[in-house]
């Protein structure tokens, strides 16, 4: 991990604020990792490997994942240290049904758009996703996706919808960084953003019933497929959850 300088610098308004500090730093670079998929679930966190790499000592490190554990990214064991938080069969069926019905509900009540900063609120974030495509930075580039997703619930202006569905961002982010890994060798970050450009799209023609057909095709497919088979953890909900949509 590169240091920038660290001389204060001034925020948007001009103001003056302080550099980030090397646990600051540290933080940002494992967060991205992990949500990268650099760094899966699952796997276990060494303090002497995560040093070398990321060039900096032992307690900014050990500051950076008590902030990643307080944000549910990593977990601590007595005997193993600190893993990325895994993901079983199970919770993958939970994170997405929950994903899918709070967005179904925000579509159906947010489309056709009545409220023209809502829907440039989206726009925005699909242009700071793209940005994030063209740097190729990963790990930016699913926290920004999932910023255009919460964009689109933000469109019902029904603010515990929008607070439901901020409470899983880093879940659904995990989720993300997987599906991201299964959909590597086959789709470019820019053609993720067309997707997601088109599905812009569609929102902005105002049919609910469009926007969530074009949400449903945009879905798991691959993720399900080629990633899920390899979790453990499987209940007889998510194994049935898990039947019923490859059979369709």
């Amino acid at each position: 991990m590169t240091t920038s300088s660290t001389a204060a610098v001034q925020d948007e308004h001009g103001r003056i604020v302080a550099p980030p500090s090397m646990a600051d730093l540290a933080t940002q670079a494992l967060r991205a990792m992990i949500l990268s998929g650099e760094l899966p679930p699952g796997t276990r966190l060494v303090e002497a490997k995560l040093t070398e790499r990321l060039g900096v000592s032992r307690p900014p490190l050990r500051e950076a994942l008590q902030v990643l554990a307080f944000e549910g990214l990593v977990v601590p064991h007595p005997r193993r240290g600190v893993v990325v938080r895994p993901l079983t069969r199970h919770d993958v069926y939970e994170i997405i049904t929950l994903r899918e019905e709070l967005e179904t509900f925000a579509v159906r009540i947010g489309v056709p758009v009545r409220s023209p900063e809502r829907l440039q609120d989206c726009r925005n974030a699909l242009a700071a996703f793209e940005q994030a495509g063209l740097d190729g930075d990963e790990g930016v580039f699913t926290q920004r996706k999932y910023d255009f997703h919460q964009s689109i619930v933000a469109l019902a202006g029904h603010e515990r919808v929008t607070e439901a569905y901020r409470a899983l961002s880093l879940q659904m982010q995990l989720c993300m960084a997987l599906n991201r890994s299964a959909r590597r060798d086959g789709e470019s970050l820019m053609q993720n953003v067309e997707r997601h450009r088109e599905l812009l799209t569609i929102i902005e023609g105002g049919d609910p019933d469009a926007v969530l057909k074009a949400l449903a095709d945009h879905g798991h497919g691959s993720f399900l497929d080629e990633v899920v088979d390899r979790l453990d953890g499987g209940t007889p909900d998510s194994e049935r959850w898990l039947a019923e949509r490859r059979s369709r």
